[in-house]
């Protein structure tokens, strides 16, 4: 204890003039021995009280001292600095390394939904061309049907048109049954909006399979695509074949004569034909479902018919409306009217004898019953219709 140094006691005490040495320099800037000499001589001034004099911190003694006893105090621990700490907080939460490792991004909304659209969209693709995909004996696809052609009908029926659908739980959610419906707009547009309905409404996912014209099957792009699609000719070996297999048929009676009507008998139904399609539900026992379709007779206002030119390209009638053929290719688009189809009480035809298809006397009656039951639908929708585009 030779060279400590003694403090009198009318002199400033050296924690003082550590404190204001060390808010000079700044607590972040100041050095790891400054804090260590300012701590020890807040300790030393703490016992200068009971004791004359104390060893310097920053000269030790040559000897150490063995352990608390008389006159020997311990040092207090060192404070911390601002920096120590955040460095040791940021140490305990990311780990030994100066800087935190980044974590994985964060994926985007939708990211997840992409790429599974993007995973089925190549699988389709390669089931495309590599031939892994299944059609019917009538050409139906019904992978193609779902994913590409519904798709592409879906925005017409959905924003376009707008269509609301009634009275879906009508038709069966299994077995076979017969969907017969007015037909017109001078395009048939009804037939594909009617199928995108079932498709999409129907609680059992059932597919509508419809019987289409000759006309349908003889132009060249419109064949394959109606074939891909399920429609099939409009006969009754091709409906009862369906039939038997429990698929659900669409008929619609009119043909061309209620699709290339005036405008001015919108609404009116033509005759149903000689009654085939009830003969095909009496045969196979199942149900007739009335449809009704209220909208598509003002996309394409019918207001004359070129016979001529009707002859010379082979159809049944050539439209001539407010738009067409005078605005040429935008004449042909069809106006934004709003849809409504309803699917009526289904009539059924399971309670009648085997030799009951054969009665002429009993199809023309079942026929008139659901050529009725359309009509006063149409008339019924007519009146509840606010607005032809709203």
């Amino acid at each position: 204890m030779a060279d400590a140094k003694v403090i009198p006691f009318g002199e400033e005490p050296r924690s003082r003039r550590a404190g204001r040495r060390a808010q000079g320099r700044g607590s972040k800037s100041s050095s790891a021995a400054a804090s260590a000499a300012a701590s020890a001589a807040a300790s030393s001034a703490a016992s200068s009280a009971s004791e004359p004099a104390s060893p310097s911190p920053s000269e030790p003694s040559s000897q150490p001292p063995s352990g608390p006893g008389p006159g020997r105090h311990s040092l207090s621990s060192v404070p911390e600095q601002p920096d120590a700490v955040e460095d040791r907080m940021t140490d305990e939460k990311h780990g030994p390394d100066d800087a935190p490792a980044p974590g994985p991004e964060a994926p985007r909304p939708g990211d997840s939904s992409w790429d599974r659209r993007l995973a089925e969209g190549l699988a389709f693709l390669r089931r495309r061309v590599t031939g892994d995909y299944e059609v019917d004996e009538f050409g139906y696809d019904k992978e193609l049907t779902d994913q590409v052609l519904m798709s592409l009908i879906r925005p017409l029926y959905e924003n376009y048109f707008r269509v609301e659908v009634k009275g879906i739980e009508n038709i069966p959610s299994d077995g076979g049954a017969l969907v017969v419906s007015n037909h017109s707009g001078t395009l048939p547009l009804d037939g594909l909006m009617m199928q995108v309905a079932v498709h999409d409404n129907h609680p059992a996912g059932r597919h509508l399979r419809l019987l289409a014209a000759d006309l349908v099957f003889m132009l060249p792009v419109v064949n394959e695509l109606a074939r891909k699609a399920g429609h099939t000719l409009a006969c009754a070996e091709d409906a009862e074949r369906l039939l038997e297999r429990g698929e659900i048929v669409g008929v619609m009676p009119e043909g061309f004569k209620g699709l290339g009507k005036p405008f001015g008998e919108r609404y009116k139904l033509q005759r149903f034909g000689r009654g085939g399609f009830v003969s095909t539900a009496l045969r196979h026992g199942v149900p007739i479902v009335p449809c009704s379709i209220v909208g598509a007779e003002e996309i394409y206002p019918m207001i004359g018919n070129s016979k001529t030119l009707a002859r010379l390209l082979g159809f049944p009638y050539f439209p001539i409306t407010p738009t067409f053929p005078w605005l040429g290719p935008l004449g042909a688009l069809p106006l934004p009217t709003k849809w409504t189809i309803q699917f009526g009480e289904p009539i059924p035809t399971d309670g009648y004898p085997p030799e009951a298809a054969e009665d002429p006397m009993l199809m023309f009656n079942l026929t008139d019953q659901v050529r009725e039951q359309i009509q006063h639908t149409l008339y019924k929708l007519l009146v509840q219709r606010r607005s032809v585009f709203f």
